[in-house]
């Protein structure tokens, strides 16, 4: 596990090994978990890390405290920025955070967002944009851009429509009102609610039923399924055949088959 990078408090990261699950923190709490530049960065450092260590098969993203996982981008410290040239906001705010929420959807290991409390604007878009999520039974989670003079910006008018439709995603985004946990889960914003004590171990249990599987599978999966929303059933159909077509020559897949054919558990290398 030594691929991925340290901790970065001066950033407002932290990072912790759990076997072959890493543990992400965001670390702000006096910002409630906010996303400056620093963290955005250190983000994408982590996960470049990760993504080339093979001792690494699945992220848990969560935020320190029981208030916020994240109160979204530090409009405190993006001020200047935002209301700056378009130029300058475009690259150092927008295109930042797209770049972010960009890659944590197309990561090629399962990243699980524990929602440990409120997820508001840039926090609620990580949710959006990471393939699983378990939220706390207290946790929050809106859009309150609308209400800064601007559309959310981290791709949330995207994201958000695609995965609970168009009405209940312009209902969050232009009235800016939280909802609940329970609603979250019951539109398919997330996975699961647990209270808070379990909101860990259960984040943990989720991560070590997907790392038993191949990791060149799970890669396979999670990118056919990501690339699929955005296309036709045809080319989603094409993509998923394409997504086979490279497993079938792997040693996993002949260990897989044979397992099965054995009746033992399969042993899978990655290869």
């Amino acid at each position: 596990m030594d691929g991925i990078a340290r901790s970065t408090p001066e950033r407002g990261l932290k990072t912790a090994s759990h076997g072959a699950v890493a543990l992400l923190t965001l670390d702000r709490p006096a910002r409630l978990n906010a996303l400056d530049a620093g963290l955005i960065d250190a983000l994408h450092e982590t996960l470049d890390a990760i993504e080339i260590d093979p001792g690494t098969r699945a992220v848990i993203l969560t935020g320190a405290g029981d208030k916020a996982f994240s109160a979204g981008a530090d409009v405190h410290a993006f001020a200047e920025v935002i209301t700056g040239n378009a130029p300058a906001a475009m690259r150092d705010f927008v295109r930042r955070g797209q770049a972010l929420t960009s890659r944590i959807e197309n990561f090629p290991k399962p990243v699980i967002v524990a929602v440990n409390g409120l997820a508001y604007g840039g926090g609620c878009e990580i949710v959006e944009a990471a393939p699983l999520a378990i939220a706390a039974a207290h946790a929050t989670f809106a859009k309150p851009e609308i209400r800064l003079g601007f559309p959310p910006p981290f791709g949330g008018t995207q994201r958000l429509a695609r995965l609970i439709g168009r009405k209940r995603a312009l209902a969050m985004i232009l009235g800016a009102a939280p909802i609940g946990a329970e609603e979250a889960v019951a539109i398919g914003l997330v996975n699961r609610v647990v209270p808070r004590p379990e909101l860990l171990d259960a984040a943990m249990a989720m991560a070590r039923e997907i790392i038993v599987h191949s990791p060149l599978a799970v890669a396979a999966a999670l990118a056919a399924v990501t690339r699929g929303l955005n296309l036709s059933i045809d080319e989603g159909l094409a993509v998923e055949a394409a997504a086979f077509a490279r497993m079938q020559p792997t040693r996993d897949l002949r260990e897989g088959i044979a397992a099965f054919r054995e009746k033992r558990a399969p042993r899978f290398a990655g290869a």
